[in-house]
């Protein structure tokens, strides 16, 4: 017997009666949601310090706050958000109205990965609110202690007719995916999301998929170093470097990483002092499955920054890499650790051909203080997202779409895009019930000398230029 089958049955039932589409309802909710995370705000900060050992600054930053950012806004844009958006109509229907509504999709599974186990769970299931959906959250078994937190206190404040939480590891992932659903927004490894793209394939579930992958970071000649370095290091360092859009490897000149490495090394000291393992501010690899990944790509170029490692505590030092080869092991997955190698090429050609070559990443970032040559990256590369000098922050932009494009993923979402990704765009016209002689054209039996005429009514017609000779 399918275990899921009576809550899903029931979140089913109360999407199919309406209670979830009116704006008061939905604004309830999310109202809902940010108490869960005022009320809780302690007890979520004490779980990521167990789960990642993720300092309270760090997750302000990067889970409760960016969490709040999407509540507020999806408050203060909801009634918009919700409008019928007309659209134009052409001559044959210039009387009648046309336009785009915003429907919920009605059974919505989201699952959520243990990296950022609150933001990366929060933060969808708020567009998927907003959009008037009923939710399954399914959040990773690797973050327990906000895995915990999710099952016992969050139902608490959200309807339970409209949302469930459901645990368990890779087995119960794979029984939830047997049952039909109307959306699936997965993030976590591209392993996986060719699995989850596989479960929904077989319901013909829309999806939208999370993904990982190496992103490049370019640094051209023309840098202040040490400013490269700081912004490089934090980016990199930031969540032990368990972060999807962190810098995964550096191109650069010869010379160029030459004068980069000491400022990387003073980066370090500064952010986490001598000895980084007694820092409050460095985070922990979340498993010893994951540590033990990490350690063994220790093994790829040549160590000149960290390399420690400590088991017991989960420990890896922010390390850097240099004489890395394109086909070593560190190159060949996603590190998803504080390990950043760095590889020299020749020049900025050579660099984005190096960049081109590999699938398409989530994030792609490039410094320099000459702006054409961040221009020149931006214009000759493909990515989800693109920075320029700096890392990560164009994430924190609710304005920007965040997803992945190929390998890295597919569909997007953060403010407005996580509405519209949990909605249907149903098109509507309404057409007046009378005046059916104007229909005559368009009737059998066919006349060819009223065929212009109806053409002309319904086809676009190409603009004229004017075009200095």
């Amino acid at each position: 017997m399918d275990p899921h089958a009576e809550t899903l049955q029931r979140l089913r039932n109360t999407f199919n009666s309406g209670r979830t589409r009116p704006e008061a309802f939905r604004a309830a909710q999310l109202e809902a949601l940010g108490r869960f995370l005022r009320d809780n705000r302690d007890r979520l900060l004490g779980a990521l310090a167990d789960d990642l050992r993720k300092a309270p600054f760090e997750a302000e930053v990067s889970e409760l706050s960016i969490c709040r950012s999407e509540i507020n806004l999806a408050l203060n844009n909801l009634h918009s958000w919700m409008q019928d958006q007309p659209v134009d109509t052409n001559l044959a229907t210039r009387l009648d109205a046309a336009f785009i509504r915003k429907e919920p999709f009605g059974l919505v599974l989201i699952i959520s990965p243990w990296n950022y186990p609150l933001n990366l769970a929060v933060v969808p299931l708020v567009g998927a609110i907003a959009a008037g959906n009923c939710v399954v959250l399914k959040p990773s078994e690797l973050s327990r202690g906000v895995e915990r937190i999710m099952a016992e206190v969050l139902p608490r404040y959200l309807d339970p007719s409209c949302f469930a939480v459901v645990l368990g590891g890779p087995q119960e992932t794979a029984s939830l995916l047997e049952n039909k659903f109307d959306y699936i927004f997965f993030t976590g490894s591209t392993r996986v999301g060719k699995l989850v793209m596989a479960a929904a394939a077989r319901h013909l579930t829309p999806v939208t998929l999370e993904l990982g992958g190496k992103n490049p970071c370019y640094v051209d000649d023309a840098v202040d170093v040490q400013t490269v370095a700081n912004r490089l290091a934090w980016a990199r360092f930031f969540n032990a470097g368990q972060t999807c859009v962190a810098p995964d490897y550096v191109l650069c000149s010869a010379g160029t990483r030459d004068r980069l490495l000491p400022a990387l090394q003073a980066a370090v000291r500064r952010f986490y002092g001598e000895d980084p393992r007694r820092s409050p501010d460095l985070g922990r690899i979340v498993s010893p499955k994951h540590f033990h990944r990490l350690r063994a790509l220790l093994g790829s170029g040549r160590l000149v920054i960290g390399g420690q490692t400590d088991e017991e505590e989960l420990y890896v030092a922010p390390t850097v890499l240099v004489d890395v080869k394109e086909d070593e092991p560190v190159m060949r997955e996603e590190i998803f650790g504080p390990i950043l190698p760095i590889l020299t090429v020749g020049g900025l050609d050579e660099a984005i051909a190096f960049i081109n070559r590999q699938d398409k990443p989530l994030a792609l970032y490039a410094f320099s203080t000459r702006s054409q040559v961040v221009r020149h990256v931006l214009d000759r590369t493909s990515s989800g997202g693109f920075c320029g000098n700096d890392g990560i922050l164009h994430i924190t932009l609710t304005s920007l779409p965040f997803g992945g494009v190929g390998p890295s993923g597919m569909g997007n979402y953060h403010g407005r895009f996580s509405f519209d990704t949990f909605s249907h765009h149903r098109g509507c016209l309404l057409r007046r019930p009378g005046l059916e002689k104007l229909n005559s054209l368009r009737y059998p039996p066919y006349a060819q000398r009223g065929l212009g005429l109806l053409l002309r009514t319904v086809e676009i017609q190409r603009r004229e230029c004017c075009a200095l000779l």
